[in-house]
This record gives structure tokens, sequence and C-alpha cells, in this order.
């Protein structure tokens, strides 16, 4: 079962409850349901964990784990899933991000040089790229969440069903590999 799995690679609670940036949530941190590893609250997780990371701010474990919170999802995984969009790869993810917004505003794509980095660059480089970045930021993430959440559902239950033949095929050894 993919709980075991799960299980292997997951932080205590505590850990997480005494995070300094996670203190902010005090006592919702206790709710059970965070902690749960079922098909449902794992797959909410993958959605919101995915999501934010895809979300160009500061901080986004906080609003992974508010989001985990509010939807009732595994507080651990969803806390940690943002760290797919990390210091190595945001750069090309965010790219590709700034890429699809031009698309699909239908927008020239800009040429960007750090040759002249000043203050005036980042205010006019910034001007013309915020509006498609944003956009592929938010059509990325909602489409990693969408993905996130029905490919952990399916893959849950492909090892839960993958896992009930092997116990009906073989009814003696699926018993005793139980404990």
């Amino acid at each position: 079962m993919p709980r075991k799995i799960i299980q292997r690679y997951m932080p205590d609670h505590e850990t997480i409850r005494s995070h300094k940036y996670l203190r902010c949530f005090g006592t919702l941190l206790h709710k059970p349901s965070l902690w749960h590893l079922n098909r449902r609250s794992v797959a909410t997780a993958f959605a919101v964990g995915l999501f934010f990371a895809f979300v160009p701010v500061p901080f986004q474990m906080v609003l992974a784990a508010g989001g985990a919170i509010i939807f009732n999802g595994n507080l651990p995984i969803s806390v940690a899933l943002v760290w797919l969009t990390n210091p190595l790869t945001m750069p090309p993810i965010f790219y590709v991000a700034y890429l699809l917004g031009a698309w699909l505003l239908d927008v020239p794509k800009g040429s960007f040089s750090f040759n002249n980095l000043s203050l005036e660059w980042l205010h006019s480089g910034l001007a013309s790229a915020w509006q498609p970045f944003l956009l592929g930021c938010f059509v990325l993430g909602v489409m990693s969440a969408v993905i996130g959440y029905i490919g952990m559902r399916l893959a849950w239950r492909l090892m839960v069903l993958k896992r009930w033949r092997r116990r009906h095929k073989h009814p003696l050894s699926a018993s005793s590999s139980v404990h």
C-alpha cells in the first residue's frame, strides 16, 4: 500500500508543529486529519502542494500549510511538495511559466539581458513581464494541482487493486505478510 511508502519519508508530527514558520497556525496543527495518510488526504496534499509550488512568493510552505488546513490535506506532504521549486529549479520553471503566459496572452516574448542590472532595468523588465509571468504561474499551478490530484488518486487505487489481487491470488502468503 502507498501508505507504507509515504510513511517511510514523513517527518515527525512534532518536527512540523514546532517549525518556526508554521507555529503561526497554533492549535490548528493538532487536527488529526492533517496527519492521516489515505487516498483523499494524500491526493489533496498533492494538489495543494503542487499549486503553491508555482506561486512566486517567499514562504510557500506557509501557504501550503494553510491550504492543507483549509482542505484537510496531509500537511507534511503539502509542505514538502512546494520544494519542487527550489533555488535550482526556479529559473527554468519560472521561465517556462513566463513563456506560457506570453503565449496565452499573445504578447511577444521579451529579451532579457542581465548586463545592465540596475533598479531601472528591474522596473522596466518587470513592467513588461509580470502579467505573462503571473498568468503562466497560475496556469501551471492549476494544471499541476489537477494532474497531481488525479494522478495520486489513480496511483493509490492501482496500488490497492494490485495488493488486493495479490492477496486473493495467494491468500495464505498475503495473510502472513500483513504484520
